[in-house]
């Protein structure tokens, strides 16, 4: 058995899961994408059973997981997983498709149509980019002199991230989120992120704290993460003020150092676990 750690930096995750694999007597190879080149005629990295893609970047996680998979050496998490959650667009449209809940919302290709469509919805509406994580380039728009003015600068920048507008409800939530992190058809942990701030990300401040595991959490994840082609992934839910749960977005490389203030669950070593799972062809 042999395991290859597709990644770009060292962060914390990262150490915890080179530990668990050290742990456990797993053999394994780092590769940094940066680093990597590749010809299309099937030349191989070499002998691996399965790779965990762990890439800051979502480009070199989408090539390298679809070069990796045509050879024949399956990758956590796949590939299909990877470019559905990478857009926040495709993620939308799999999760409703799959009959899950989530926010409404709408997609626009120019400011005027933009601005129809955020009024037809009613405000306040969030304005997302289709590409990004850590809660960056999110703007909560509470009236059409804001909906102008960010429309026009999307217009204005211009390029493939400001080319679609994506507008989604704003949900009142109560000053929380839940972050709940699945492998395969199991939940690893589920957390609260409180913020006063409309944005509850650990990323830009939210405090991650325990969080009891329901049936209903676990359907809505495990669902979402189906939804999305399977793998490791982390479920963003969010609560309406009427206590309805709704899937708001799904990563595939989810951080977890700040997630261990709040679970007991042994998160890097189930991710090693499931990998080893993958790479014998256990089913999941």
């Amino acid at each position: 058995m042999k395991i290859g750690f597709l990644y770009s930096r060292k962060r914390v995750e990262e150490k915890l899961i080179t530990a668990a694999l050290d742990e456990r007597g797993v053999a394994y190879d780092r590769f940094d994408p940066r680093e990597l080149t590749f010809e299309l005629d099937g030349t191989s990295p070499g002998a691996y059973d399965a790779f965990l893609v762990r890439c800051l970047s979502h480009t070199h996680a989408y090539y390298l997981s679809r070069w990796l998979e045509g050879l024949g050496i399956p990758t956590v998490s796949p590939h299909r997983t990877i470019s559905v959650c990478g857009d926040k667009l495709l993620t939308s449209q799999a999760l409703q498709e799959a009959g899950l809940p989530i926010p409404r919302m709408a997609v626009a290709f120019s400011p005027e149509s933009g601005l129809a469509a955020i009024e037809a919805l009613g405000y306040p509406v969030v304005l997302k980019p289709l590409f990004g994580s850590w809660g960056r380039l999110l703007a909560k728009v509470n009236d059409r002199d804001a909906a102008e003015a960010l429309l026009e600068h999307k217009s204005t920048l211009g390029g493939y991230l400001h080319e679609v507008v994506y507008i989604q409800e704003y949900v009142d939530k109560p000053g929380r989120d839940i972050r709940v992190m699945v492998a395969g058809d199991e939940v690893v942990y589920a957390i609260y992120r409180q913020s006063e701030h409309w944005i509850t990300n650990t990323a830009l401040g939210g405090e991650p704290v325990p969080c009891p595991i329901t049936d209903e959490i676990v359907a809505l994840s495990v669902g979402a993460a189906k939804a999305m082609g399977g793998g490791i992934v982390a479920v963003d839910l969010l609560e309406t003020r009427d206590g309805k749960l709704l899937v708001n977005e799904v990563n595939h490389t989810p951080e977890f150092h700040g997630a261990r203030q709040a679970t007991d669950a042994d998160i890097a070593g189930k991710i090693v676990d499931y990998v080893l799972a993958v790479a014998e062809g256990r089913p999941q």
